[in-house]
C-alpha cells in the first residue's frame, strides 16, 4: 500500500473543512478551482485569506487552476493578448500570496488542428510561437516564483502537439497535464489515442493529471468507477513516469472524491 502513489483532489475553499481530515492525514496533493474566474481574481483576498486559515498545517503540494473562459492560448490580437496576460498575472500574484507551486491552463488545440496544422510549411511553427508570445511574461514570472503552469488537454486529439510547445519553450515552468476525461473523449467520439497514452507521450514532461471518470460521450467529469475509462492502464503509464506528476481527482461532486480515491484504492492501483 505505502508503494501506491497518494491520490489528491480539486476542493473550493468553500470544500476544504468537509474533507479536512482526509487532506490532512496523507498530505495529499490538493487543487483550488476558484481563481481561473475572472470576478474571483479581480477580488481574490477573501478567498486567498479563508484558503490559509483552512490550509493551517496541512503540508502537501498545492495548485490553483488558472483562467481560461473567453479565450485561447495563441491569440494573435494584440488587444485581447493583453487580456490574457493579465488573467494569467493576476492568476500568478494568486499563486505567490498562497505559495502554490502550480497552474493549470488550457491547451488550444483541437482536432482541427489534427487536420490543418501541417497546411503549410511552417504553420505548426507559427502556432507554437503564438502560444508562447501570449505566454511570454507568465513564464518569467512563474521561473522567479517556482510555479509550474501545466498544459491540459482539453479538445486535443494529439497529444504530441502540447508537447511540441513544452519543447520549444524549455523551461521547468511550463509542463504537461493530462485530463483522462477529455482523453477518453476524444479517443470515443475522434479516434484520438486512449488516455494512458497521452500520460506516457507526455513522459517525463507531465507534471499533472486530471483524475475524472467518464462514458466518451462527453465531459460528465464523473466519480472515478461510475464511466468506463481502464484505469489499470492509466495508473500502469504513471508508473513508468518519474516526474512525480500532482494527481488531481477533478470531478463535479466534491462530495465524492473521497469514494473515488477509495476505488482506486479497492483496483489497488492507489491511496
Amino acid at each position: 500500500m505505502t508503494d501506491l502513489p497518494i491520490v489528491g483532489a480539486q476542493l473550493s475553499v468553500l470544500d476544504l473543512d468537509k474533507h479536512r481530515d482526509w487532506l490532512f492525514e496523507k498530505n495529499r496533493d490538493l487543487e483550488l478551482p476558484e481563481f481561473c474566474l475572472a470576478d474571483i481574481l479581480a477580488n481574490a483576498q477573501p478567498f486567498i485569506d479563508m484558503a490559509k486559515t483552512k490550509l493551517d498545517g496541512w503540508t502537501g503540494r498545492l495548485g490553483i487552476h488558472g483562467p481560461f473562459a473567453g479565450f485561447e492560448l495563441d491569440v494573435k490580437d494584440r488587444d485581447i493578448r493583453a487580456v490574457v496576460q493579465k488573467r494569467l498575472d493576476q492568476a500568478l500574484d494568486v499563486c505567490a500570496a498562497l505559495n502554490a507551486r502550480q497552474m493549470v491552463i488550457h491547451s488550444p488545440y483541437d482536432g482541427w488542428d489534427a487536420c490543418n496544422l501541417d497546411n503549410g510549411p511552417k504553420d505548426r511553427e507559427r502556432r507554437v510561437a503564438a502560444v508562447l508570445d501570449t505566454l511570454k511574461p507568465a513564464i518569467a514570472r512563474a521561473e522567479d516564483l517556482g510555479v509550474e503552469m501545466v498544459m491540459e488537454n482539453i479538445k486535443d486529439t494529439d497529444p504530441r502537439d502540447r508537447a511540441e510547445v513544452i519543447a520549444a519553450a524549455d523551461t521547468p515552468a511550463l509542463r504537461l497535464s493530462v485530463d483522462t476525461g477529455h482523453a477518453h473523449w476524444a479517443h470515443w467520439v475522434c479516434g484520438a489515442p486512449p488516455a494512458d497514452r497521452y500520460i506516457s507521450t507526455a513522459g517525463e514532461s507531465l507534471g499533472h493529471v486530471h483524475l475524472q471518470d467518464t462514458d466518451g460521450y462527453a465531459d460528465r467529469h464523473w466519480p472515478i468507477g461510475r464511466g468506463n475509462i481502464v484505469w489499470e492502464a492509466v495508473f500502469q503509464a504513471l508508473r513508468n513516469i518519474k516526474s512525480g506528476p500532482h494527481l488531481i481527482v477533478e470531478i463535479n461532486d466534491f462530495d465524492r472524491v473521497e469514494e473515488s480515491v477509495a476505488h482506486l484504492e479497492a483496483l489497488g492501483l492507489a491511496q
